[in-house]
């Protein structure tokens, strides 16, 4: 069997695989960066949403895996961990230094699974800060392997690491584990496979039709025994020196404090990207760059091609156009926005305030079938709902993945959206505004808690690394930021152009008009409106701050404005969006998710018209 089948990872003959592993937040992307340069491409791996990073290393090729506690099958990230580092030939261990306690129990599994190992102990600028000392000379000689201490953010330690990878050695295997390993050799080829066996991995056992031993507990609790031995003699720790990185830290899990610093920071990210970006900025990329120099250019370019009347140059270079909508929308309007959304999501990450978040919200989230990681998706909503669903990939079940995606489409308006709504309903007062968030919070409530008792399974626990909290470094944060970027760009620039060709065929085929005209009685009898807000919402689809604006050209008591902002947040998402939803669920998910949105902004429109009209 082999790590890369299904995958297009081109291994030349006689190369090594490499296999950069580690818990999640300890910093492999820098060593993996050190190792392959700018040679970097992206795999999805079979049957999962997980892609795997890979790239050279001379002749070797390098391949980075997602970041896990364990090597195992318990979700889509561990068995894709396994899956390549279970046939690599040098494994790369980072660990974060100042967790050893927590990190070293994967550095044992990998010992144990008898691979070639090299261990980096990274973040040791936080060790000292803490005032601890680790022997690291003792550590390299209990488990039987190299261990190079880093501090990979300051590019101090990887040169060494680089030039030592092929040091790498096979460690010391816990005597009772490789007592273990030693019986069931002759029923497997590997001794990272009899591992497996032993831990009862289910695909391991299914692959060589062999009964669980039940002895997973068992290795589990002599590898924890000896990863506290360890601990015990190589670090040396202050305990009475507490930092104010420390205090800090504690002060943003505390609710109290914690819950009032989240709101700050988040007003400051959204008055920066919702209104400074999202306004200012898309101002000029999108019209005075976009529609004022761009647009014109390449419509001359098709008329002179086509006319302007014909077929061709409306598909190519009309409203909807391919080469007008979609570089328009992509690089005038997406763009700024998801290079500030990334930043901040990168500046969060990066002082380790992001995983402080997910614990703070993670018992409200529970609420709704979610855990603390599904905040990341949410805020991200609030710039690009497209984006936002992308990311509940890093969700951990698929039950957590089909409510954060629905509550997104149904609930999260996005920044492009958001700036169009506020415009018009600030002028209202607070009453109405007070109304609007209201009815959007008990929606959001109602459907998440509902999924969540609908649904069959359970969803996952929180298990999130708390890093410590440190000063963000730019030149880290601005790479995180570009490197998210075009891969968001690379991903969804083909489903906008996807989308353009569509709505052009629509339009061309009048059935756009048609579906028009098919809601206009449901907006006029059912939601007290003018038939011309149907306009509003269909256009909706194309882009949502269009459907937004289009609301703008109405003449709308304040109660008629509530109900027709309200029922278009909770309409179907643009277009864009719908397609990622289809490409990241099933078609039966999506069109469950599509449909009900349909349906719930209808009926919850209805029913504030009722109420106020």
């Amino acid at each position: 069997m082999n790590c890369c089948e299904g995958l297009k990872i081109e291994i030349p003959k006689g190369a090594k695989k490499i296999v950069l592993a580690g818990n999640p937040n300890v910093g492999k992307s820098v060593f993996f960066n050190a190792l392959t340069g700018m040679y970097v491409d992206v795999s999805n791996f079979p049957g999962t949403t997980v892609d795997i990073s890979h790239g050279k290393f001379g002749k070797d090729v390098v391949m980075d895996t997602p970041g896990v506690y364990g090597v195992s099958s318990f979700n889509d990230e561990e068995r894709v961990a396994k899956d390549v580092i279970i046939y690599g030939d040098i494994i790369l261990n980072v660990v974060d230094a100042l967790h050893l306690d927590r990190d070293l129990f994967l550095t044992l599994q990998l010992i144990d699974m008898g691979k070639p190992l090299i261990v980096a102990l990274n973040m040791m600028d936080d060790v000292e800060r803490n005032g601890i000392k680790i022997d690291v000379d003792k550590l390299s000689e209990i488990l039987g392997v190299p261990v190079i201490p880093t501090v990979a953010i300051q590019g101090k330690g990887i040169d060494e690491v680089k030039k030592r990878i092929y040091d790498a050695k096979v460690g010391r295997t816990h005597p009772k584990i490789l007592e273990y390993i030693e019986g069931i050799k002759d029923k497997v080829q590997l001794q990272s496979e009899a591992l497996m066996v032993l831990e009862d991995d289910e695909e391991m056992l299914n692959n060589y039709n062999l009964e669980p031993l039940n002895l997973r507990e068992e290795i589990y609790r002599l590898r924890r025994q000896r990863v506290d031995d360890i601990v015990s003699k190589v670090v040396l720790k202050d305990y009475d020196r507490s930092t104010i990185r420390q205090k800090i830290g504690y002060f943003m899990l505390n609710p109290i404090t914690g819950i009032p610093l989240l709101i700050a920071v988040l007003y400051v990210i959204y008055k920066v990207i919702g209104v400074f970006v999202a306004g200012t900025i898309v101002g000029i990329t999108e019209e005075t760059i976009m529609q004022g120099y761009y647009e014109p250019f390449i419509k001359n370019i098709f008329s002179n091609l086509f006319g302007e009347n014909s077929v061709l140059f409306r598909a190519f270079a009309g409203e909807f156009g391919l080469f007008t909508l979609t570089p328009t929308y992509v690089l005038g309007l997406l763009m700024p926005l998801v290079v500030a959304f990334y930043f901040f999501m990168s500046l969060l990450e990066d002082s380790g305030y992001l995983p402080r978040i997910a614990a703070l919200t993670d018992k409200v989230l529970s609420f709704f079938g979610l855990n603390g990681r599904a905040i990341i998706p949410i805020i991200l909503g609030f710039g690009c709902i497209t984006m936002a669903t992308i990311t509940t990939r890093l969700l951990g079940t698929r039950r957590e993945k089909i409510i954060a995606t629905a509550l997104l489409g149904l609930t999260i308006p996005c920044s492009a959206q958001l700036g169009v709504i506020a415009g018009m309903i600030a002028p209202l007062g607070a009453k109405y505004l007070l109304i609007y968030l209201t009815t959007i919070f008990i929606v959001f409530a109602l459907t998440g808690t509902i999924l969540n008792k609908l649904l069959p399974g359970e969803s996952s626990h929180l298990f999130i690394d708390l890093p410590p909290v440190r000063m963000p470094r730019l030149s880290n944060v601005l790479k995180k930021t570009w490197t998210k970027t075009w891969m968001f760009l690379k991903e969804a620039t083909p489903l906008f152009a996807l989308g353009a060709l569509i709505i052009t065929l629509l339009n061309e085929t009048n059935l756009l008009l048609y579906i028009q005209n098919f809601f206009a009685p449901f907006t006029v009898n059912i939601l007290k409106l003018p038939k011309e807000a149907a306009n509003a919402f269909i256009m909706g689809i194309i882009r949502r701050d269009f459907g937004a604006a289009g609301l703008t050209d109405l003449v709308l008591t304040p109660e008629q404005t509530v109900v027709s902002l309200v029922t278009i947040t909770l309409f179907v998402p643009c277009i864009a969006s719908i397609i990622v939803m289809f490409k990241e669920r099933s078609k039966q998910e999506a069109l469950s998710i599509w449909i009900g949105s349909f349906i719930m902004a209808f009926l919850v429109g209805g029913i504030l018209a009722l109420i106020l009209i």
